[in-house]
């Protein structure tokens, strides 16, 4: 594994030097999937590069990706190693000049995420581990909070591009302004998730894609923190690559934001 490690990361910083430069020296052209989630061209251009940049070096390897091969039943049945990639997590960030955007490249065999690696050039903050040998960021071991109360804890989450889902994380984001003692939305999901294994962040949750969490989920996990959800996973999937209803928090808090969430959740009926 510290072979692909070593190539991930490199892998990553030179994804983040490409779209470094494509934002300081290119026109960014702006496209919407599915009417409302932004495309920049440096999404696809970084999409690119590192797609075969394994595919030359790895070439039996299947590679997920939220660009170009979007394709979430493949995690559900994996025949060969397989990279999941999301080339800009926090493209609307990127394209409105922000800095906490991020590459974010997770590596799976045999049905378990063994390498994860989350960028930011910006920062040149890399995030890294490998599976049982903790977390880093630029090579210094971290680790979660220690926080014991909710009243006292930083609370992450984020929202979707589909707004019409909104309905029940109103009510959840009431719930967690009024018991914690903040909560913020910077709009990385992987980076948020990084922040949380460093202990900037005591807890964070949401509803995302794979491409936004697998390689995060890995570093906060080995950086001690505990991973789950606050809904029931279905029968049948992997709770590691289930994409609803995400929670992960230190050990100490996150039985407790788990708790509330879920009294929130019974509370407010669905329609």
């Amino acid at each position: 594994m510290t072979d692909i490690l070593l190539f991930t990361q490199a892998l990553a910083r030179e994804a983040g030097k490409l779209i470094v430069d494509e934002r300081a020296n290119a026109a960014l052209t702006r496209e919407y999937k599915n009417a409302d989630e932004l495309v920049t061209n440096a999404d696809i251009k970084a999409d690119q590069f590192i797609c075969e940049a394994i595919a030359r070096q790895f070439p039996e390897h299947q590679i997920l990706s939220e660009e170009s091969s979007p394709d979430i039943g493949a995690v559900q049945k994996i025949t060969n190693p397989l990279w999941i990639i999301d080339p800009i997590d926090g493209t609307v960030n990127y394209a409105h000049g922000h800095k906490h955007s991020a590459i974010s490249i997770a590596y799976v065999e045999d049905a378990q995420t063994k390498v994860g690696v989350v960028y930011n050039p910006f920062s040149e903050e890399l995030f890294c581990t490998e599976l049982g040998k903790g977390a880093f960021l630029n090579g210094n071991p971290i680790s979660v909070s220690i926080e014991t109360e909710l009243r006292r804890s930083l609370i992450a989450t984020g929202f979707p591009y589909d707004k019409s889902t909104l309905a029940p994380m109103i009510p959840r984001l009431h719930a967690v302004l009024t018991n914690c003692a903040d909560i913020r939305r910077i709009g990385s999901a992987a980076l948020d998730i990084c922040f949380l294994a460093m202990g900037r962040l005591d807890g964070y949750y949401e509803s995302l894609s794979i491409w936004d969490f697998a390689a995060a989920r890995l570093i906060a996990k080995e950086a001690g923190a505990e991973c789950g959800h606050f809904s029931e996973v279905p029968t049948g999937i992997d709770p590691q690559f289930y994409d609803r209803d995400i929670l992960i928090a230190n050990p100490l808090i996150y039985p407790l934001l788990r708790a509330l969430l879920q009294e929130t959740d019974k509370a407010e009926p669905t329609e």
